[in-house]
C-alpha cells in the first residue's frame, strides 16, 4: 500500500528558516573576497588568504591607540602611529585599540571579535569591551583592553591581534546596523570616562613616589633653614662673648 505524500505548504506560506552556524574557512574565504567585506579606509579590499584561521579571519593593529595615564603628571590622548610604530600598555593600565581594517557585517550574519591569545591574552591583556558586531555593522573595531599582567605589554601597528568569527542568522535581520553607527577611528566620549589617573599599583607608586621626592625636598629646604639659622646663632653668640671680653678687659 502506497504512502500518503507529504502535505504541501499552504501558497505563500514563508519557508522554514535554516541556520549554517558559523562560517568555516572555506566560507570566510568566499564571501569576504566576494562581497569585500574586509576593506582599508578607502573602500579597497584587502582580503589576505594567509589571515584565514579555521574560523576566523585576523585583523591587525590600526593606527590609532589610547593607553591611559599610570600617573597623576601624565598627560595622555589618542595617538597615531605610523607604520610599524610601536607602543607599550604598563600594568594596571586601560587602552583602546583600532583595528587597520574596515569591517562590514553582513545583515545575516553576526560577528564575534576577541582578541588572539598567542599576541595578547598570554601576555596578560583582557578584552573589557564587546565580545560582538551587529549585522550590518560597518567600521572599524575598537577594542577596550586591560592589562592584568605584571610588565608592560609591548605591541606594534601591523601585528595581528584580532580575530572575527562570523555566524549565519536564520534569515536577514530587518533592523540592521546604520553605517553612521561605525567608528573609523578612537572618538574621544570613548577615553573620557578613563582619561583620569587610574589607581593601579603602577599608578600608586607613581604617586608614593611624588610624595617621597616632594617630601625629600621639603626635608631638604628646612636643614638648609636649620643650618643658616645655626650659623647666625654661632654669629650672634661669637659677637656677644667679644663684647662681654672686651667690657671685662676694659674695666
Amino acid at each position: 500500500m502506497a504512502s500518503n505524500p507529504a502535505p504541501k505548504p499552504p501558497v505563500g506560506a514563508a519557508s522554514p528558516p535554516s541556520s549554517k552556524g558559523m562560517w568555516s574557512k572555506q566560507r570566510l574565504r568566499t564571501r569576504l573576497s566576494q562581497e569585500k567585506l574586509v576593506t582599508d579606509g578607502d573602500g579597497n579590499d584587502v582580503f589576505s588568504e594567509a589571515r584565514l584561521d579555521p574560523a576566523g579571519y585576523r585583523l591587525s593593529m590600526g593606527a590609532e591607540v589610547y593607553v591611559s595615564p599610570a600617573t597623576s603628571s601624565t598627560k595622555t590622548s589618542v595617538r597615531p602611529l605610523a607604520l610599524n610604530e610601536a607602543f607599550l600598555i604598563p600594568p594596571g593600565q586601560f587602552a583602546f585599540l583600532l583595528t587597520e581594517e574596515v569591517v562590514q557585517v553582513p545583515p545575516d550574519a553576526f560577528a564575534f571579535i576577541a582578541l588572539r591569545s598567542k599576541k595578547t591574552k598570554f601576555r596578560g591583556l583582557v578584552n573589557v569591551s564587546g565580545f560582538h558586531a551587529d549585522p550590518g555593522y560597518h567600521g572599524r573595531l575598537v577594542f577596550a583592553v586591560f592589562n592584568a599582567g605584571p610588565g608592560d605589554v609591548h605591541l606594534r601597528r601591523g601585528d595581528e591581534l584580532f580575530t572575527i568569527m562570523m555566524m549565519d542568522l536564520d534569515q536577514p535581520t530587518e533592523a540592521p546596523r546604520k553605517k553612521e553607527d561605525g567608528f573609523m577611528s578612537i572618538q574621544t566620549d570613548l577615553i573620557a570616562p578613563i582619561a583620569g589617573e587610574i589607581q593601579s599599583l603602577a599608578g600608586l607608586k607613581g604617586n608614593i613616589d611624588e610624595v617621597q621626592e616632594d617630601l625629600e625636598e621639603r626635608l631638604g629646604k628646612v636643614e638648609r633653614d636649620a643650618a643658616i639659622i645655626r650659623w647666625a646663632t654661632a654669629l650672634i653668640l661669637g659677637a656677644l662673648i667679644t663684647l662681654l671680653v672686651r667690657s671685662f678687659s676694659a674695666g
